[in-house]
């Protein structure tokens, strides 16, 4: 028999395909462990679109004593120039802090604030859920959801967004109560 003889070709030709299919299979890991890493990227990137920070304890001491702090992203800067210049009206509570807390969060929310969103009217849009990036985020949500007890209404961020009080409101952290 020559040395190329069937049962070592076969042999050869097995230990190839053998081969070739560990490469495949490494291949195949390579990308789904790639492919992971990316859906875990793209997890992170799309709950840090939608988390603010939220570190200014003025803010918190201020804002957080009678509701969830919203982020100053969430409004433009003549949204919140609005507000501040009527505290002492603030959605039907006296909200007035002293001069020098007034201008400290004034600055804040006019460098963070969203670049713009007008109601149709051209003037500042004064809440949340009227802007346009509340009303499409939430399209899908029933008027029942908002009238739930458990909810009460669109601007309690908290009852289903369960990382609110951390300035985070990414869908993976959403629980709506039934």
């Amino acid at each position: 028999m020559n040395r190329f003889s069937c049962p070592t070709l076969g042999g050869m030709l097995l230990a190839m395909c053998l081969a070739a299919s560990l490469a495949q299979a490494h291949d195949d890991d390579d990308e789904a462990r790639h492919e992971k890493h990316q859906h875990q990227q793209h997890s992170q990137d799309e709950r840090d679109r939608h988390a603010y920070t939220l570190s200014n304890p003025k803010l918190k001491a201020e804002c957080g004593s009678c509701h969830v702090v919203y982020p100053p992203k969430m409004l433009p800067a003549a949204s919140w120039a609005e507000i501040m210049q009527h505290l002492d009206k603030h959605f039907g509570t006296d909200a007035s802090v002293d001069a020098a807390t007034q201008r400290e969060l004034g600055e804040l929310f006019h460098h963070e604030a969203a670049s713009h969103d007008e109601a149709k009217s051209g003037r500042p849009v004064l809440r949340i859920t009227e802007t346009h990036w509340f009303q499409r985020e939430h399209r899908e949500l029933s008027a029942r959801t908002w009238r739930n007890p458990k909810v009460k209404s669109a601007s309690n961020c908290g009852a289903c967004h369960t990382k609110a009080e951390e300035g985070r409101f990414g869908e993976h952290e959403v629980r709506i109560p039934r």
